[in-house]
């Protein structure tokens, strides 16, 4: 399955139903009157978080979805039928923006959530509404009010704990591998990452989620490569597990030509704890991993971890440590509750 993570629709809420002009023709009844009855309330466009989806795929074959038009109403009192809804089925973690403007409209984050996007029109009033002391007989009926109508864009962002960044052949992949289920493609060529991946991993009793996403050039954020936007993607982690490869020309230039693409991307990805390895040593010598540590360290100002997802070098220490940040974001997020004294 094909992993698409934009999408623009046009939706369309249902026009209300018109209202009846009628009046009563029945045997024995010597004053008849109207008894035209209201046209029932359009459609309304839902759009709902649901489970079991991690694509938005099924928006690439359907861009058009209109809720259906209230029922006419009839003589006899007889009121109009509302217009069936319609409702999208969006995965967790998916943005709904207006597609003029690209202003937010609202943010699917839990399971179950449901917003109404486009409202349907009101049934129109029948002949019976307009009675009066005076007017005993009218003749006139209201139509139904017309649906509302907009393209909205589809936006999904991964909902992970901690994301993999860094420039290609970096060992991304590698590292979800060998900690996750997941089977992202590996190969020894760069771009081999073309759509983000996502993995549970299960350390000292303790999961969280790992978002891998395609590798970052110079130059991404004009477009260069597959640009910066799968970025978004890791908007919403709590740390950034920065991996530069050991084996590149200079560990400090490619370590700072990610940190330009991401203060450039913006969002407020820059600030987020950022936790620094320097990958693939199991295929450096002593005197080359010194040097690439020392380049690195210099560009970060810090020291960086040591790890090899092949060899399992360094790996659990990298995972304690994203485990401590995401442990702390989650206590400053949902603080525990004093619980009073009892004897």
């Amino acid at each position: 399955m094909k992993f698409l993570d934009t999408a623009k629709v046009y939706i369309r809420s249902g026009d209300g139903g018109a209202g009846c002009v009628s009046f009563r023709r029945e045997k024995f009844i010597e004053f008849g009157g109207p008894d035209g009855g209201d046209g029932g309330r359009g459609g309304d466009v839902w759009v709902e978080c649901v489970d079991g989806l991690n694509t938005l795929i099924d928006y690439r074959y359907q861009q058009h979805f209109k809720a259906k038009t209230g029922t006419h109403g009839m003589g006899k009192n007889r009121a109009g039928a509302k217009g069936a809804d319609v409702v999208l089925k969006v995965p967790k973690g998916t943005e709904i923006l207006d597609a003029e403007d690209e202003t937010l409209i609202t943010d699917m984050t839990e399971i179950g959530q449901r917003v109404r996007l486009a409202k349907g029109g009101n049934g129109g009033f029948g002949n019976l509404h307009f009675t009066t002391s005076t007017n005993r007989a009218p003749t006139h009926a209201n139509p139904g009010q017309q649906g509302e109508e907009r393209w909205v864009v589809l936006r999904l962002k991964l909902i992970a704990d901690a994301g993999l960044v860094g420039l290609p052949n970096a060992g991304k992949s590698t590292f979800l591998a060998a900690t996750t289920a997941a089977k992202p493609k590996i190969a020894d060529y760069p771009f081999t990452t073309l759509h983000p991946g996502l993995g549970v991993v299960r350390a000292d009793g303790r999961e969280f989620v790992l978002a891998d996403i395609p590798g970052l050039i110079e130059g991404a954020h004009e477009g260069h490569g597959l640009g910066d936007r799968f970025l978004g993607h890791v908007e919403r982690c709590r740390v950034l597990l920065h991996l530069v490869e050991g084996t590149c020309e200079h560990a400090g230039k490619a370590y700072k030509v990610v940190r330009k693409e991401i203060e450039a991307y913006g969002h407020g990805l820059a600030d987020k704890p950022e936790i620094l390895a320097l990958s693939k040593v199991d295929a450096l010598d002593a005197e080359t991993l010194k040097k690439q540590v020392d380049r690195l360290k210099r560009a970060a100002g810090r020291k960086p971890l040591l790890l090899s997802a092949v060899s399992g070098q360094g790996v659990p220490e990298a995972l304690r440590a994203l485990l401590d940040v995401i442990d702390d974001a989650r206590k400053d997020e949902f603080p525990r509750e004093e619980q009073p004294w009892q004897p």
